[in-house]
């Protein structure tokens, strides 16, 4: 090693070497931000939700309207979800193990629910379905309801939660490559073959990461889905609608009992979260070190 190298690395281990009182700032500064974003806010919520008790809490929760959204919230999460997994394969796939045309604007689009607001995405639902938009006289003809029922609800969240699952996928795909794929096709392996057999394990902790996250913002998701849905109480309220609907009712108590079931699930998801990415990381560094 020369001296100018050595010159380098010695500025280097000296820009890292901060005084202990810097770092214990810095990192008690980090804890009470996220605390104050993070944990009082979850706190404020469940105190709120158990202000008058847990029978008080029940009854709102057990309301006719309130149940209507929370099968709604979970219909439309066990529509969304699946098929977010799939597109989100598909397109890890294609992106990782082929070079095509298009694919620089195939990875743009999937970063498109990212680049603009979910209200604007629930417009566009709009101008496509809605009475005056492009398919809005045909759906009239065949008696087909898009906006203000489930399905609208569902194609807004479909194009809102698409990104998580493929984002999460690609850069895993990439750092494994395609050798054990190829592998598998030089000894007589079909596609399909190749790819419940070798793909689809390699990232099998990955995908359950996506779907995790694509699963909590399905749950979660409010601004496209307050456009398309109508709010039309009992049909198409999901569980942040039903939130925001309780609360200009100045039923505060009912309104943060709801919302802690979204807390709830929250608190599942950081649980599983966790979980899932200790084990994630680990298969991760075992794919990047093999030869």
């Amino acid at each position: 090693m020369g001296e100018s190298e050595l010159r380098v690395a010695h500025r280097s281990d000296a820009a890292l070497d901060e005084p202990l009182w810097l770092r214990v700032t810095l990192i008690l500064l980090a804890i009470l931000l996220m605390a104050a974003l993070v944990l009082l806010p979850l706190l404020v919520v469940m105190v709120e939700a158990f202000a008058q008790g847990l029978q008080a809490w029940w009854a709102a929760v057990d309301e006719p309207d309130a149940r209507a959204a929370i099968a709604l919230t979970l219909t439309v999460a066990a529509i969304a979800v699946p098929l977010n997994a799939v597109f989100g394969l598909a397109t890890a796939w294609a992106v990782t193990k082929f070079e095509f045309r298009g694919k620089r604007l195939l990875l743009s689009l999937v970063d498109l629910p990212f680049a603009i607001s979910p209200v604007v995405s629930g417009l566009v639902l709009v101008l496509l379905f809605g009475a005056h938009g492009w398919f809005g006289a045909w759906l009239q003809e065949h008696d087909i309801q898009i906006l203000f029922a489930t399905p609208g609800i569902v194609l807004a969240t479909v194009f809102v939660t698409f990104p998580f699952v493929a984002r999460e996928l690609i850069p895993l795909m990439e750092a494994q490559g395609a050798s054990e794929e190829e592998a598998a096709l030089s000894l007589g392996a079909s596609g399909w073959r190749t790819f419940f057999s070798v793909t689809l394990p390699n990232v099998k902790w990955g995908v359950l990461y996506g779907v995790l996250l694509c699963n909590a913002r399905a749950m979660g998701e409010f601004g496209a889905v307050s456009v398309v849905s109508g709010h039309i109480i009992g049909l198409t309220t999901t569980l942040p609608l039903k939130v925001e609907i309780l609360y200009h009712d100045n039923r505060s108590v009912a309104a943060f009992a709801v919302a802690s079931l979204l807390a709830l699930l929250a608190l599942v998801t950081l649980a599983a979260k966790s979980l899932l990415e200790m084990r994630y990381s680990a298969e991760l560094a075992a794919t990047r070190s093999r030869p």
